[in-house]
């Protein structure tokens, strides 16, 4: 067996939750640490300066988000086509995948990042933005724009070496970019006295360096697939089913856009800046708690796609079991802390806030929604990797359109901001009910192999 077969090999062969382990805690840490970067911003624009510069990032955020979602277009569909073609030894479309990746994410970067840099005012507008909250949310907007190469390229270069199924090294060069961001962001708002400026800037720093590792590991010839660096030739086929492949993950980064320009709308015109600020920390809270979900994921990924290409049906149902039953114990612990503890985790970010009774309890109903997400997560996660891409753009675009869209326009005006809180809620437990029945159709499907070829025979 090749040394560089060895990852497969061990995906394909060893046991499931040795498999799941190995892959998962470092990714999980890694996500953890990408969780604890965004949430640390939240707490020193909290702590260092007031609630309306952390509106006013809470409104850009968002936005920043779609060069996360052209990232993880080019990247989550590169990772999943290069998962099966080394489950399936297709080297021909392994040695094409780099360049075509790159090149979708250098056209992504070109026409997201410049149109949007120049319309960052209207953008945070179109959010609810005005007055000082709107200056300090263009501020962050446009100065995180200027780093976009950065963003777009790390993080496909991360997405593939994950689709190998290296998450330790795929976690070590997040680290990297996360932990300069951690140390830089409070330096330059306070010593340096750049406000949220300062945030953008620390952020933009730690990306740079995000890319830059990534590059360097496959111009040293580390990957498991061959590589050609200088190259950005088109192919058709590759591009398209990379574009294909990773569609959903765009989807779900777009339509989350469009639930948060709903979202913030609605609080906008039928609360207050408390109010604002509240839901900002609170979804932050929330992000960060589903962190080691991201980490499950992203370790799952390679699992299904690697024993998907190798024919080995029985062994991608097992582990969708496998990784969804230990995502939903990873986030119990923490579920139960919020829940119990409300004021006291809600303080972190806004230490000088009055919560009101209402306040809290619209915090628990809001984080109900957690137990059921490991299920939401990894299904979607299993629907691109067995080539059932479908449904994960159908279900993303439907919960938004369909259900979020409407509930977030009516019910807070007729029944106040609260309703923000549970519409959400019930909307997800609605969507949670659909995934669950796509899944265990199309695990009928996998049964009778009637989704894909013949298996292949593993040998070392």
């Amino acid at each position: 067996m090749d040394f560089k077969d060895h990852q497969k090999h061990y995906i394909l062969t060893e046991p499931l939750t040795k498999v799941m382990w190995k892959l998962s805690l470092p990714a999980i840490a890694a996500m953890v640490l990408f969780g604890l970067n965004a949430f640390m911003d939240t707490v020193y624009i909290g702590q260092l300066m007031d609630e309306i510069a952390l509106s006013g990032v809470a409104l850009a955020y968002p936005l920043t988000s779609i060069l996360m979602g052209f990232g993880a277009w080019a990247g989550t569909g590169a990772a999943n086509l290069l998962s099966i073609a080394l489950g399936n030894d297709d080297w021909d479309t392994q040695s094409k995948i780099l360049s075509n990746a790159t090149l979708f994410a250098i056209i992504g970067t070109v026409v997201i990042a410049l149109p949007a840099y120049f319309l960052g005012e209207p953008l945070i507008k179109m959010m609810g933005g005005s007055g000082d909250i709107l200056t300090e949310g263009v501020t962050y907007f446009r100065i995180t724009m200027l780093s976009a190469p950065f963003w777009v390229y790390g993080l496909t270069l991360n997405m593939i070496i994950r689709g190998e199924g290296k998450m330790k090294t795929a976690a070590i060069m997040m680290s990297y970019g996360l932990i300069v961001n951690i140390i830089l962001t409070p330096v330059f708002i306070v010593i340096f006295d750049m406000g949220v400026a300062g945030a953008a800037w620390g952020t933009n720093i730690g990306m740079a360096i995000y890319s830059i590792v990534g590059y360097i590991y496959f111009k040293r010839g580390k990957a498991s697939f061959e590589v050609n660096m200088k190259s950005l030739t088109y192919d058709k086929r590759v591009f398209q089913a990379i574009l294909k492949m990773g569609f959903p993950g765009f989807i779900m980064t777009i339509m989350g856009l469009v639930q948060a320009i709903v979202v913030f709308n609605a609080i906008v015109n039928h609360g207050t800046d408390h109010d604002l600020a509240f839901f900002a920390a609170a979804n932050r809270f929330l992000f960060f708690l589903m962190t080691p979900l991201f980490g499950l994921m992203r370790a799952l990924q390679p699992v299904l796609g690697i024993n998907f290409g190798a024919g080995q049906f029985d062994r991608v149902k097992d582990s969708l079991v496998l990784f969804t039953k230990t995502g939903l114990y990873l986030v119990l612990p923490f579920w139960l802390m919020l829940t119990l503890f409300p004021a006291e985790s809600m303080h972190l970010a806004l230490p000088d806030m009055t919560f009101t009774a209402s306040d809290l309890m619209n915090l628990r109903i809001y984080m109900l929604v957690l137990p059921i997400l490991p299920l939401v997560f990894m299904t979607l996660t299993f629907f691109p990797a067995i080539k059932e891409e479908k449904y994960g753009s159908i279900i993303g675009l439907a919960r938004q359109l369909v259900f979020y869209v409407p509930v977030m326009l009516i019910l807070p005006g007729y029944f106040g901001v609260e309703w923000v809180y549970y519409g959400s809620t019930l909307i997800d437990v609605i969507v949670t009910i659909w995934i669950l029945l796509v899944t265990m159709k199309l695990f009928k499907k996998l049964s009778g192999n009637s989704i894909a070829r013949e298996p292949q025979v593993v040998t070392s």
